[in-house]
């Protein structure tokens, strides 16, 4: 009897189980050799009785552990036919966890490997436990070499068992080595070529083993000594495990016989081992340990490493947080050393991995292999060997043929082998085609396989739940490996029973086995993940949406979390597909419309990752859900949300991904590109893009692309059928790649850009390449750079490109090689067809005109190859551009070049540079060069290499240039019409030359000169020297009128100023003499104009299209400026006499370090003899204090002089009159240390000036002392304008002397003083005594002893009637001060105080100030937000008898607090006549006090109180005083009170006869209060003035206010913008408009008046005989409503606002036919209304208009030469606004031509409109002639940054900035 049976006390059981299992010895194998993975499947052969061995394998597996055996009895009830009795019997008896009894026993034995489900990938398992090591060493015979032998032929028998195969079982698929076939592999990098000559390694596909060569090719045995380590990379699923363990089969074989010992070990499973380790016991303890002698055998081992594989299963894992990192004696340190050599050093280490970071222990020189798993032949070879001895072989490869999608999931091997399954399952049931049409995605296909597992098809629910708990549990806590006591006995047997689960060994320590058991697949626990949570009830919608993450698989492996969780997201958008929606309902236990709910929540959390702006990689895994959801509006959405631009960047790219990302584009709706640039590729992976219509530009960048991937890449070209453009650079493709490329490229007619460039081509690939342009007509550019081009294969390929019609430029420079291509022709004809506003017109017709540019740059060529391209080049077309520098042509060949220019038909360049030209050799090529008539530019630089010929456009080339500037022509009728063709410039620079050379050069130059064609010559930085210049002098004659000559860095001195000014004086063309002589800078210039510059596009100076602009004939005036140079007398005079033969007017302007008295003296004396002067400058020259005497004289002895300005000492300005009739003098001596002692002699020589207008003595040493002896000298000076002494020291001492002595000036009419910041004083002074002066004191902080100072001053001062003091530190207290002080005998004083306290200081505070004055107060003006207190005094005070003032007060309720200080105020203000307060906050008791005080005020004619806060009560008091004031003439109401306070105010009105201006603007009118104004109106017989905008006004309102208006005739201004006003209010006022006959001004702005209103407002209007201000904008008038105004316009119109009234074309002209000729009209604005060709255009003019605004008109350029022309007639024109419009450069040219002319503008507003630099710069040449014009606005026209602020830099008037720097005023005006 069975001890175990007796043990258990079930002997029958027991023995009915052993009987049971004799009759299927098989299966009980099968489930051994899965529970226990570590026995030998030899060790129960002892027993011969088949009894007896089910015995011992039974009592194995009880004795392994309950888990174990209670799983084993599951799988017993599962899989084998047991009577229901007897198997309720085994399961209550050994199915549940009670009453098992303590273990027997566990064996030792070493077991293999369990045989694993074909094709699904599961963590290897070690051999074994070592056996204990024996203590000592025993002594065999063979010594050394036989332990070692013994052990080696041990590790083979090891391998042997485990990879042993044998046939396949019912219904299996065919064993390990039959099935396999080999991935593809690509090399990254290696030390040592390998074997094979290609990259990647296919093996033979129809050899009988499939992978011998490149597995061979893996190791390269012929590398040096040192460290030999291979990388294989692989996404999950390629197979790296399986090729592992296919090396050690080929190795157990006997064919990989390099290898003596291979070792291979799995990170995933040593992480799992704690404790610290040698490399002897990782191999022999985690491996297979010898019988013997293990110190023998490592030692063996060391000495042959060469001959040792250690292969590394995983290594990503290794670098997770479950393993023990590189912690000392960690299997991972055990690798590093491997993998540096200093451990085993010699061996062979081979590591797979996931793509990633990978670990620095990795040498640099390592062989790094990518795996891609299979192309499409290999799919069908894999599929042919699944199915080799199956009936539906042929059926399964149809199917797979036919459907491409399911092709491209079979290009991961994992995924195929799952395949084969399904349609293994799948074929027998379905007709052709259906089984794969169940296979569309991997979530459905591994849905598939899982019914296939099952043996009867059916779905075991729970089963497959519990797995989903145990993988999700797993996946959480980062675990892939689970015991037994993880997974329940019945979920164990169920996953054994259907290939989920597999089992291994597990060595955690030396002695120490577990049975490891893990999902067949990562990627199937994830599955099961993922089903468990879309069907699980305790997971919320919420937490199921949180789990679609997205992973950028460009995993760092550094990160600290198990990359566990790549397919869970791919899976749970598998599930959530329609088609799962029943399986998922089954499986849950649930209504569809619960599931339905789910997987709405997870395509919802997609959708919002598909709207996020993601990396690529992360895109990557989302169209890899999406594509599994099968709906088409996420992917859509996700197609949509891509950029225009797609980059990759340097992650791995396999076939399966660029299909993903082509399932997605096929859902867009525009063009894509993408970008590859440093991906590792599968080899075959651009067959996914096949038929991808949506790719628009496909770039790859990658060392990696060779010949397969060109291959595959030239069968999906001709698919894409809107690719443009097209890269493949940087990649290693040869000739057999190209070859392919060059069949597929005619294939794809629109393709626009090639770029091969950096491909290692050769000569014939790139002649093979080029041969394909004429069958590409759309293509625009082919870049072939860097690749291998001999001087040959350039001229061939310069042939072509001659020959070629569509070649446009060919450039080679060194590795740089391009061709760029001219658009088709009927592109080019439809460009022609398409003029815009840029003038592009001329470049779309040069488009169709070939002409080809040449670049042969640093290409070696020499004479002879020269000769033969120029030989060539003759009998091609025009030529662009020739570039030849940096050859080795020579003098020889540069003068050859230079000679067949003219043949060459060159338009713009050609280029000698850098060709070893010497000095021998410039007059040579200067003299070929000038044959030629075209030649435009020859520079010639020895020092720098430089030979440039530049060409003008041949006549009949010019046409398309001019046209550019043809509307141009229209503007200049006063111009020439035959202008001279394009002047020649020579620039001889750097060469050398000296006097000697001049002759010769003259003489070559003669060419040009003969011609007429010299305009400019540069003979710059040569050594001519004084003698040179001397002798140019003389031959300047014979080179005829040039328009520039430079003569910079020629060595000279003053003696050759001298020779130059000679030419100067007497050489007509010389307009400009430019020397600065220690920087020698010497330039010679005319005038004359190059307009071809501007029909070009370039930007020149301003001045130098003045002419072209058309402004006039003009007298050019002459220039001589001299700098840095020493003038002494002698020198001076010789100068001025040289300079007397000049022709006018002359402008000198002179430089130098210092200039002495004697210097200056000379100097002012020869004025006289320069008639033709009219500009004499001293800039940088330091002269002596008594220079400004001398200057103050200069009007005895020149009084031509006008102007005389001396700043610093250092810049001297004199101005010279141009004719006798001009008057007034201006002097300035500002900086010039003038002090007290200098007033008085300054003054006297400034006496004998006739008319001074303007003195500026400012920034000096006067003080106060000199302020004094100044202002006593003052009545000597005949000064008639303005005194400037800022910056001069004064202190509050000058401001007050300022004040006594201001009426001692009878001329002064105003001074000013500012003792802050500023630190200023100014003084007016008019021709005529003055009777009133106005003084104006600010920040002079006074003291209080300066206040009685101060008013005795004012006291005896009465010609000083405006006093204004701001910021004077002037408190409360001296205030009252000072107007109880100043006491006049007459007259009037208005004295305006601003200080930070008036606005905080209440009301009452402020009046009891005014009562404190001494005369009688007639005007309060309280302005809080201004911080203004303005007081009026009338002198003498007048004072009244007691009676009166008893009766006035007797109507005032004063109170005892108020009653001294309301007698005061009322006394003092008793003739008061205005009275305001503007944003006040009236207290009550301040209101009270009003109202008494109004109550008193006889006289007062006006009362204002605006924006100011007062309470009803405090409203109640004022408008009871207010009832009283009957002769109130002007009130002023416009607050934003509460209709409450409002109708209190109301009750004001009534009685008011004598008002003649009411103005309640903001006030709520309502129907009460309305009511109550217009009972008001009524009476009001003499209003004149009524504001009521922004009240609330309506049709009804505006009924009862034209009534009550009827009787107001006297009525002028009527004020109801922004009110509710209709058409019917509109209505009732035309009907009383006619009945005011003294009406001027309606503002009817921002109602809703249409055109029915309208319409009678202008009948109205047109009888209104003295209207001068129209006010209706922003209505909607329309046409109709302009047409009735135009009919009769009021003749005295002087404004006319009608922005935004839907005026068109029709009313605007009608509108300017009537306004034509107007000769009141000031202002007109059309703003905002659609006006496009009908602005009004007047044809008599405006003679008074100042202001017209057509912002945001639709106005374009053909507008703008009728409107500049009516502009031009309205002379007083200050503001033009045109913002927002479409005006171009065509409208800015034409506002430049009138700028000049518009002596009064000052603003012209630009912005937003379409005007380039160009037109810019036109405007800037009309400002240059425009000097009153202050801005013109050009913000938001397309003009780059840059040159903006060149722009500006040159003429600041224009503005580019969004916020406008408004320019301030001159001062003193």
């Amino acid at each position: 009897m069975d001890p175990v049976s007796v043990q258990l006390g079930t002997t029958n059981l027991w023995g009915w189980l052993v009987r049971l299992l004799s009759s299927d010895p098989e299966w009980l194998s099968g489930k051994v050799k899965f529970f226990l993975p570590n026995m030998d499947p030899s060790s129960g052969d002892e027993a011969s009785d088949p009894a007896q061995r089910v015995t011992l394998q039974l009592t194995k597996l009880y004795a392994q552990g309950l888990a174990t055996w209670q799983a084993f009895i599951h799988c017993v009830c599962m899989e084998q036919d047991v009577p229901l009795d007897l198997e309720v019997l085994l399961l209550s008896t050994w199915g549940h966890g009670d009453g098992f009894p303590s273990k027997l026993g566990t064996g030792e034995d070493s077991q293999p490997e369990s045989q694993l489900h074909p094709g699904l990938k599961r963590p290897h398992q070690s051999c074994g436990a070592s056996p204990l090591r024996k203590q000592g060493r025993k002594q065999q015979q063979g010594g050394y070499q036989e332990l070692a032998a013994k052990y080696l032929r041990q590790l083979r028998k090891s391998a042997q068992q485990r990879y042993g195969g044998g046939p396949p079982g019912p219904g299996q698929p065919p064993s390990f080595h039959q099935a396999y076939v080999p991935p593809i592999l690509q090399r990254c990098r290696a030390t040592a070529p390998l074997d094979t000559q290609e990259e990647i390694m296919t093996g033979d596909p129809k050899a009988e083993d499939g992978t011998d060569v490149s597995i061979r090719d893996l190791f390269n045995t012929r590398a040096s000594k040192g460290p030999r380590v291979t990388m294989l990379l692989g996404k999950a699923g390629m197979g790296k495990t399986t090729l592992a363990h296919r090396l050690c089969q080929k190795w157990a074989d006997g064919q990989l016989d390099h290898f003596q010992a291979l070792f291979l070990f799995e990170f995933r499973q040593l992480n799992l081992i704690t404790s610290a380790l040698t490399l002897p016991q990782l191999l022999f303890d985690f491996y297979l340990s010898p019988e013997s002698g293990p110190d023998v055998v490592f030692q063996y081992l060391e000495g042959n490493a060469d001959r040792v594989l250690l292969i590394f299963d995983g290594l990503d894992e290794a670098l997770q947080p479950c393993s023990s990192g590189d912690t000392p004696g960690s299997a991972f340190t055990l690798f590093s050393g491997l993998c540096s050599g200093t451990l085993l050093p010699g061996c062979w280490v081979m590591a797979t991995s996931r793509p990633g970071k990978l670990p620095t222990c990795l040498p640099t020189e390592a062989a790094t292999f990518h795996m891609w798993g299979f192309d499409r032949p290999r799919v069908e070879e894999y599929v042919g060997r699944f199915f080799s001895d199956h009936p539906w072989q042929e059926a399964a490869l149809a199917e797979l043929r036919a459907d491409g999608h399911l092709q491209s999931m079979c290009a991961v091997p994992a995924l195929c082998q799952v395949t084969c399954l399904c349609l293994r399952h799948l074929l027998p049931g379905h007709s052709p085609g259906q089984s794969a049409a169940l296979l569309p995605t991997v979530t459905q296909l591994y849905i598939q396989m899982v019914l296939a597992l099952s043996s009867d098809g059916a779905l075991q629910a729970p089963s497959l739940l519990g797995l989903g708990e145990v993988a999700l549990m797993g996946l959480e806590t980062g675990k892939a490996i689970f015991y037994a006591g993880d997974i329940p006995p019945a979920l164990m047997a169920f996953g054994a029973a259907h290939s989920l689960l597999t089992s291994f060994c597990i060595c955690t320590g030396p002695g120490h086995q577990e049975t490891g058991y893990a999902f067949a697949h990562l990627s199937l626990q994830e599955f099961f993940a993922a089903l468990k949570l879309v069907t699980s009830s305790e997971v919320h919608k919420e937490a199921l949406a949180r789990h679609v993450t997205l992973n950028s698989h460009w995993v760092l492996r550094t990160k600290a979390k198990l990359g566990l969780l790549d397919h869970l997201p791919t899976f749970l958008a598998g599930l959530a597909s329609c088609p799962c929606l029943p399986f998922l309902s089954h499986l849950a236990q649930q209504d569809e419309a619960w599931v339905g709910s789910r997987q709405a929540a997870i395509v919802q959390a997609l959708r919002k990752l598909a709207a996020r702006k993601l990396t690529a990689p992360k895109l990557v895994a989302l169209w890899h859900c999406v594509g599994e959801t099968q709906e088409p509006g996420l992917a859509h959405l996700a197609a949509q949300s891509l950029p225009y631009q797609l980059p990759f960047h340097n992650f791995p790219l396999t076939y399966a991904n660029l299909a993903a990302l082509a399932n997605i584009l096929r859902h867009r709706d525009t063009p894509i590109h993408l970008d590859f640039e440093g991906c590792p590729l599968d080899p075959h992976c651009p067959e996914a893009l096949a038929g991808c219509r949506q790719i628009e530009n496909l770039s790859f960048k990658s060392r990696k692309c060779r010949d397969a991937f060109a291959e595959a890449l030239s069968r999906s070209l001709p698919t894409m059928g809107s690719l443009q453009k097209l890269g493949l650079t940087g990649s290693k493709i040869t000739s057999q790649g190209i070859n392919h490329l060059v069949q597929a490229l005619p294939l794809c007619p629109r393709l626009e850009e090639i770029s091969l460039q950096n491909n290692q081509l050769k000569d014939q690939e790139v002649l093979n390449i080029v041969e394909v342009l004429p069958c590409l007509s759309r293509l625009r550019k082919l870049d072939l750079s860097h690749n291998s081009v001999s001087v040959s294969t350039l001229l061939c390929l310069a042939k072509v490109a001659v020959t070629c019609p569509s070649v446009r430029v060919l450039q080679a420079r060194q590795a740089e090689l391009i061709f760029l291509l001219s658009p088709p022709t009927e592109a080019a004809a439809e460009l022609l067809r398409a003029p815009d506003l840029q003038g592009n017109t001329i470049q779309n017709e040069e488009a169709l005109t070939r002409s080809l540019t040449l670049r042969f740059q640093k290409c070696e060529l020499q004479v002879h190859d020269a000769e033969v391209l120029a030989t060539l080049l003759q009998e091609g077309p025009h030529l662009e551009e020739v570039d030849l520098s940096g050859n080795q042509l020579g003098d020889e060949g540069c003068q050859r070049m230079a000679r067949t220019a003219a043949q060459l038909h060159i338009s713009r360049k050609l280029d000698l540079s850098d060709n070893g030209l010497t000095e021998a050799g410039v007059c040579c090529v200067l003299s070929a060069a000038s044959l030629s008539r075209t030649l435009a530019e020859l520079h010639v630089s020895l020092l720098h290499r430089t030979v440039v010929l530049t060409f003008a456009q041949e006549l009949e080339k010019q046409e398309g240039t001019q046209k550019r500037a043809a509307f141009l022509d229209s503007l200049v009728p006063q111009m020439p019409s035959e202008l001279p063709r394009s002047s020649r410039t020579i620039r001889l620079t750097h060469c050398g030359f000296q006097a000697k050379h001049l002759e010769q050069l003259c003489k070559a130059l003669g060419g040009s000169c003969h011609l007429g064609q010299l305009g400019h010559l540069d003979l710059s930085y040569n050594a001519l020297g004084d003698q040179g210049a001397a002798l140019l002098a003389q031959l300047l004659p014979g080179l005829g009128n040039l328009q520039s000559l430079n003569l910079s860095e020629n060595v000279f001195s003053l003696d050759a100023v001298f020779s130059l000014a000679q030419s100067f004086s007497t050489l007509e063309w010389i307009l400009h003499l430019d020397i600065s002589l220690a920087s020698q800078c010497v330039l010679l210039r005319g005038d004359k104009r190059d307009r071809d510059a501007l029909a070009d596009g370039s930007l020149p100076e301003f001045p130098t299209a003045a002419q072209f602009l058309g402004f006039g004939q003009r007298c050019v005036p002459r220039s001589f400026h001299l700098q840095e140079c020493q003038l002494e007398p002698q020198s001076l005079s010789h100068l001025c006499q040289t300079l007397e033969k000049c022709p006018g007017p002359l402008e000198v302007q002179l430089s130098c370090e210092v200039l002495s008295d004697k210097s200056l003296e000379t100097l002012l004396l020869c004025l006289p003899r320069l008639p033709q002067l009219s500009l004499l400058r001293l800039n940088q020259t330091q002269l002596s204090p008594r220079s400004p005497f001398l200057l103050a004289d200069i009007f005895s002895l020149c009084p031509r002089v006008q102007k005389v300005e001396l700043r610093c000492l250092q810049h001297v300005s004199l101005h010279f009159r141009s004719s006798e009739e001009q008057d007034g003098v201006c002097c300035g001596f500002t900086g010039c240390g003038l002090s007290q002692e200098h007033v008085e002699p300054l003054c006297w020589l400034l006496n004998t000036c006739k008319d001074l207008n303007q003195l500026d003595l400012s920034a000096n040493l006067l003080g106060d002392d000199g302020l004094r002896r100044l202002l006593e000298c003052l009545p000597q000076v005949p000064i008639s304008g303005s005194l400037d002494l800022s910056h001069n020291s004064f202190s509050q001492e000058s401001v007050l002397y300022l004040v006594e002595t201001l009426s001692s000036c009878p001329c002064a009419r105003e001074a000013s003083a500012n003792l802050g910041s500023e630190q200023s004083i100014w003084i007016h002074f008019s021709r005529q005594e003055e009777a009133r002066k106005i003084l104006r004191l600010s920040e002079c902080s006074f003291q209080p002893e300066h206040v009685p100072r101060l008013a005795a001053s004012l006291s005896r001062a009465p010609q000083v009637t405006e006093l204004s003091l701001t910021r004077c530190c002037l408190g409360l207290e001296q205030l009252t001060v000072l107007l109880s002080l100043v006491r006049r005998p007459a007259g009037l004083l208005s004295l305006r105080v601003e200080e930070p306290w008036v606005g905080r200081a209440s009301v009452l505070a402020l009046l009891e100030v005014s009562a404190q004055a001494s005369g009688n107060v007639t005007q309060i003006s309280i302005s809080k937000a201004q911080q203004q207190l303005c007081v009026q005094l009338e002198f003498p005070r007048q004072e009244e008898n007691s009676e009166a003032v008893t009766r006035r007060l007797a109507h005032c309720d004063l109170g005892t607090h108020h009653s001294l200080f309301g007698r005061q105020l009322m006394e003092t203000c008793a003739r008061l006549r205005r009275l305001s307060l503007c944003q006040v906050n009236l207290c009550d008791a301040s209101s009270l006090l009003l109202q008494s005080l109004l109550l008193s005020l006889p006289e007062l004619k006006e009362f204002r109180l605006t924006s100011s806060r007062v309470s009803t009560e405090g409203l109640t008091h004022l408008a009871h005083g207010l009832s009283h004031c009957h002769h109130l003439e002007e009130l002023h109401l416009s607050n934003e009170f509460s209709e409450e306070d409002t109708k209190v105010l109301m009750g004001a009105l009534e009685g008011k006869h004598r008002l003649q201006r009411l103005y309640l603007s903001f006030l709520p009118l309502g129907t009460w209060t309305l009511a109550m104004l217009t009972g008001g109106l009524s009476h009001a017989a003499l209003l004149q003035s009524l504001s009521l905008s922004w009240n609330g006004i309506g049709d009804v309102g505006c009924r009862h206010l034209s009534e009550a208006l009827r009787s107001a005739t006297s009525l002028e201004e009527l004020g109801l913008s922004h009110n509710q006003i209709g058409d019917t209010g509109a209505q009732h006022l035309a009907a009383i408009l006619p009945g005011l006959p003294a009406l001027r001004r309606i503002d009817l702005s921002g109602n809703g008046i249409g055109p029915a209103g309208g319409v009678q407002l202008a009948k109205s209007i047109t009888l209104c005989g003295r209207l001068e201000e129209l006010m209706l904008g922003r209505n909607a008038l329309g046409d109709t409503t302009a047409l009735g105004l135009a009919r009769g316009l009021p003749g005295h119109l002087r404004i006319l606002h009608l922005p935004s009234n839907r005026l068109g074309p029709e009313g605007a002209l009608s509108l300017g036919e009537a306004l034509d000729g107007c000769p009141h009209v000031e202002d007109i604005n059309l703003a905002g209304n659609s006006l496009a060709r009908g602005v009004p255009l007047f044809s008599r003019g405006l003679p008074l208009l100042r202001k017209m605004d057509l912002i945001s008109c639709e106005i374009n350029n053909q507008t703008a030469k009728p409107l500049t022309a009516s502009l031009m007639l309205c002379p007083a024109l200050e503001e033009i606004l045109l913002s927002w419009n479409l005006l171009g450069d065509e409208a800015a040219a034409e506002l430049a031509r009138i700028l000049p002319q518009m002596g009064r503008l000052k603003r012209v507003d630009l912005e937003k409109n379409q005007i380039t630099a160009w037109g810019a710069w036109l405007l800037a040449e009309g400002l240059a002639r425009g000097p009153g014009i202050q801005v013109i606005r050009l913000w938001n026209n397309p003009i780059a940054p840059n040159m903006a602020q060149s722009l500006q830099s040159q003429e600041p008037r224009l503005d580019f900035a969004f916020f406008e720097d408004r320019p301030q005023a001159p001062r003193g005006i």
